[in-house]
């Protein structure tokens, strides 16, 4: 199955909460962006999000942090696409020692998984599935 990435740091206006804490519905939204860029690559339409079967918040993020959202697709219906989706820490900030310290995980932090459905309408289909 395909499967996408995509890696970015959270900043400090993805802070939401107190100590520069990131909200989950940040992490939600860039699950969005992934399944909209494997649905332009199966099918050449950005589809709708039908549903969240499940979301997990495993561990927290904070600004400065590095993460890597990745979105596999693992089921194909006729017009439904079900994808698993995760996020992971990649590299922590460390407020704690200097405004600019971090460090780089050799170990990465599963923060956030999902499992979703998107629709792709037949008449907006623009590729072929064999």
């Amino acid at each position: 199955m395909q499967k996408v990435m995509h890696r970015l740091r959270l900043s400090q206006q993805d802070a939401h909460y107190g100590g520069n804490l990131v909200d989950g519905a940040k992490i939600v939204a860039l699950f969005g962006d992934v399944a909209t860029e494997l649905l332009i690559l199966l099918d050449g339409d950005e589809g709708l999000f039908r549903a969240y079967e499940k979301i997990d918040f495993l561990a927290p993020l904070y600004a400065g942090d590095f993460i890597e959202v990745t979105g596999e697709l693992i089921h194909i219906g006729t017009t439904s696409r079900k994808m698993h989706f995760t996020c992971h820490k990649v590299i922590n900030a460390r407020p704690d020692i200097n405004p600019s310290a971090a460090d780089a995980l050799v170990h990465h932090i599963l923060t956030t998984e999902a499992i979703g459905t998107c629709i792709v309408p037949k008449e907006k289909m623009r590729k072929k599935h064999e």
